[in-house]
């Protein structure tokens, strides 16, 4: 197995693509709205994808988080309200938003597992900071970072109980960003001390199964680096201070705020520290490049990702997915 997860070029396995998987044995793939049409589509898809090597808890990722991030869209299947709405439910009854956001993922979590899907790119724990790029905006669950922390946690509860595995994103935080890391190297000037905030949900959130990395510099800590790419972040930040040891990824390498070609840039995030290396466009040169830079998964990598895909193994809460939206809806009308 190589520390990669790959991208699919459409809604259907190519012939390229079905030998090169079974050949390069990716740790996982991520879903885009290229290959999705409908549900017996898309778990088809699924399903051969666990056909190649066999593994019944293959990582099957997607971003999926409601609000403008969503890749299974109407009306196929139902919108889902973003991180804002309970937020703004926190504000007037904490209770009723930690509930509100559980009840959201666990229907989340049904509508994935019913296609096949295992795993969520959600919750985000990047703290909103006034005057940051909109990148993330009304995707954040606050600004407050014990909020964020709370709602985050109700949020992989939810998803682990309706059987899909949460990652926590975007490690050790993107709310300060004044650029959109898709199209450039946001660089962070905060010093030390003030980005604390930014590390405490994270912090709150360390025994979470996964985590994603962001593409931004932080000059308090390694100003020459994004902290992808950064070993200092990964390991002095990252899994020391915020004390995080599950499974890390990196973030989409194939953004434009990293500069060399994908296969360097997959190389050197696992070289830094990652577990695993994100390239999420299906482009067969590029992955077929990434397969050439990268050596076999680390023992200790490939722990943590069994150790990430076991906590969804067995029996799941069974509720209705229509009564977990009735009762969420309910508690975000309050709001």
């Amino acid at each position: 197995m190589i520390p990669a997860i790959f991208g699919l070029s459409g809604p259907t396995l190519t012939d390229d693509e079905r030998d090169f998987f079974r050949d390069s044995d990716p740790a996982g793939y991520i879903l885009f709205g290229r290959n999705i049409e409908n549900r017996e589509q898309l778990r088809r898809l699924t399903d051969e994808l666990r056909s190649l090597d066999g593994r019944a808890q293959l990582p099957i990722l997607i971003d999926q988080e409601g609000g403008r991030v969503a890749r299974m869209k109407a009306p196929e299947w139902p919108a889902f309200p973003s991180g804002a709405a309970f937020d703004a439910l926190y504000e007037r009854a904490p209770a009723s938003a930690i509930e509100a956001a559980r009840l959201n993922a666990m229907a989340l979590a049904l509508m994935l597992a019913e296609v096949g899907i295992t795993v969520d790119c959600l919750p985000l724990l990047d703290v909103r900071q006034p005057g940051a790029s909109d990148v993330i905006g009304d995707r954040a669950l606050g600004s407050e970072p014990m909020r964020v922390a709370a709602l985050g946690r109700a949020i992989l509860s939810g998803l682990q109980d309706g059987g899909v595995v949460g990652i926590v994103k975007h490690i050790p935080g993107h709310g300060r960003a004044m650029l959109d890391s898709h199209e450039q190297l946001p660089v962070v000037s905060a010093t030390d001390r003030d980005l604390q905030t930014d590390l405490a949900p994270f912090a709150a959130l360390r025994d979470a199964a996964m985590a994603m990395t962001c593409h931004v510099v932080f000059e308090a800590w390694d100003a020459d680096r994004p902290a992808t790419l950064s070993p200092v972040i990964i390991d002095s930040v990252i899994r020391q201070r915020i004390g995080f040891h599950g499974l890390l990824l990196s973030d989409d390498l194939d953004m434009k705020a990293l500069s060399g070609d994908v296969p360097a840039r997959a190389a050197g995030a696992v070289a830094a520290g990652c577990d695993i290396a994100l390239n999420c466009w299906g482009k067969m040169d590029d992955m077929i490049g990434i397969a050439n830079a990268l050596d076999p998964i680390r023992e200790i990598s490939l722990a943590r990702l069994e150790g990430a895909m076991d906590r969804i193994a067995g029996a799941h809460e069974a509720r209705e997915f229509a009564t977990l939206v009735d009762q969420r809806d309910a508690l975000l009308a309050i709001a």
